[in-house]
């Protein structure tokens, strides 16, 4: 019996688990570029040259190892340019009788590939390449009053043996160190780039192909240096550990203007395509805290993003669609500023980081978070609309790992099911951690008046319009005593100011 693989363009490992007992006589593997998946949000060229390149790059890595591909390009003339589609035009050519295929990552996905086990056999596989499998996720959430970050986190630690000493306690005597993450970076600091690769015969044709069928979409196509192979993935890996893990952990939260790079690692792209494994790559890590090349604070800052925030978003993500795409919990309802795709603002903060997601579909967490996100909530964007936005133009976002991102921690759209406050803040924050300030023409110190930076009374605003939704949470005891402080003259001027902005940002 001849069975038909799918390999989805975000599962490129040889050891997935839709290749298992792959028989090489009689079996076949389809890996296909669709206009459907290309283009149900505008994706940045970048990402899709990215995923195309990679599934090309690795479909012929398949074929040396004697895996008989079948390729569907996005210009082959029969291209039915759907997944679904695909997969019942190829397995009746070859005379499939079964579709196997590792889960996909992505929920509407999933439920176009359930649609077809009316017509053919269909086999679907759990994806083994993460720490936490979904049955145990959901058995925790079912135990779980509330679902914090932090108790997850110390129970993937805890099980699978990570950054503990013998007595089976954290390293160091603390499970977190997110308090050492949070220096501000030094401007005359020597940042090494990160490594940049050369495009080959087989990704030239790709971005000829997307700068032809995607020249609309927001972002630059080139330069394109991202890595399209297992080999590059793992030279990008090795790099970070040799000259930038060792001060990743200071510097986790800063930003810089001329370096949107900095100390991170830029390998969230390559494991969420399947080039780096998360369970090889951990062991890494703690081996060099234990051989004294690196501290305590990076080695344990960098796994909390793998073992933990990773595994936790996706359960987050599983265990709550399809109803946590319907969450707005501010019902806040403003479409994007048109400024989101050109970039044309005063806000400097804002304009920087939406300048390096054009030209490099990349923006490290901070960046994503406590300049977009946060701008985001304090001026009411509607939460589908910002997610929509994410998932377009990062190259390392799907929907699993973007959603709860978006929803759960940048907007709290979902009411505090993942975080336990809103993540925002006034320009102050920005101020220490960046240098964004410098080049503004808002004044971060100034707290009211046209020339203020709108973070400051941005962020007031937000608690006084939000008091009856967030003020009996106690981590925000202090910002309403604050305001309970406040004369009504300094309450209707921050008023003032916010609805003068938001009528102007519409």
């Amino acid at each position: 019996m001849a069975n038909l693989v799918l390999i989805l363009g975000d599962q490129l490992s040889v050891d997935i688990s839709s290749l298992k007992n792959f028989d090489k006589k009689t079996d076949h593997v389809l890996m296909a570029e669709v206009m459907s998946e290309a283009s149900y949000v505008q994706h940045h060229p970048k990402k899709i040259i990215f995923i195309f390149s990679a599934m090309r790059h690795f479909a012929q890595e398949l074929q040396s190892l004697g895996f008989s591909v079948h390729y569907t390009k996005l210009d082959d003339k029969q291209n039915t340019q759907n997944i679904s589609t695909e997969l019942l035009r190829i397995s009746k050519s070859l005379g499939c009788e079964k579709i196997i295929i590792t889960k996909p990552g992505e929920y509407r996905l999933l439920k176009e590939l359930e649609s077809i086990d009316s017509q053919i056999k269909l086999e679907l596989r759990e994806d083994d390449r993460f720490y936490c499998t979904l049955d145990e996720f959901s058995s925790w959430i079912k135990s779980s009053k509330v679902y914090r970050l932090e108790n997850f986190y110390q129970l993937m630690r805890k099980k699978h043996n990570v950054l503990l000493d013998l007595d089976g306690k954290p390293e160091g005597g603390k499970w977190n160190y997110d308090n050492l993450n949070r220096k501000p970076i030094k401007k005359n600091l020597d940042i090494p780039p990160p490594p940049k690769f050369e495009a080959d015969k087989i990704t030239q044709e790709v971005i000829n192909l997307v700068k032809q069928r995607f020249d609309k979409n927001f972002g630059s196509a080139e330069p394109f240096w991202f890595a399209v192979t297992q080999k590059q993935a793992q030279e990008a890996m090795d790099d970070f550990v040799q000259n930038k893990l060792a001060t990743f952990g200071d510097y986790e939260d800063a930003m810089l203007e001329q370096d949107g790079f900095l100390f991170h690692s830029i390998l969230s792209m390559y494991i969420n395509v399947g080039f780096l494994e998360p369970k090889k790559i951990i062991p890494i890590i703690e081996q060099k805290y234990r051989q004294g090349l690196v501290p305590l604070n990076s080695a344990e800052g960098y796994i909390r993003q793998i073992i933990g925030w990773r595994e936790y978003v996706r359960g987050i993500y599983w265990t709550f669609m399809p109803d946590y795409t319907k969450k707005n919990y501010f019902e806040h309802h403003r479409k994007l500023p048109e400024f989101f795709w050109s970039a044309n603002t005063d806000l400097n903060c804002i304009k920087k980081c939406i300048e390096q997601t054009r030209d490099e579909s990349y923006a490290h967490h901070i960046q994503r978070l406590m300049i977009i996100g946060n701008f985001s909530v304090l001026t009411e964007l509607e939460p589908s609309e910002v997610a929509s936005w994410f998932l377009a133009v990062y190259a390392d976002a799907y929907e699993w790992v973007e959603l709860p991102n978006v929803y759960g921690l940048a907007l709290y759209a979902d009411g505090g099911t993942m975080a336990s406050k809103p993540y925002v803040s006034s320009g102050n924050y920005i101020k220490k951690m960046s240098d964004y300030c410098d080049g503004c023409k808002y004044d971060v110190d100034l707290k009211s008046g046209k020339d203020a930076c709108p973070f400051n009374y941005l962020y007031w605003n937000f608690f006084i319009k939000n008091r009856e939704k967030v003020s009996g949470n106690p981590r925000n005891f202090v910002i309403y005593n604050t305001i309970k402080k406040m004369t009504p003259e300094k309450i209707a001027q921050i008023k003032k100011d916010s609805k003068e902005f938001l009528k102007n940002l519409d």
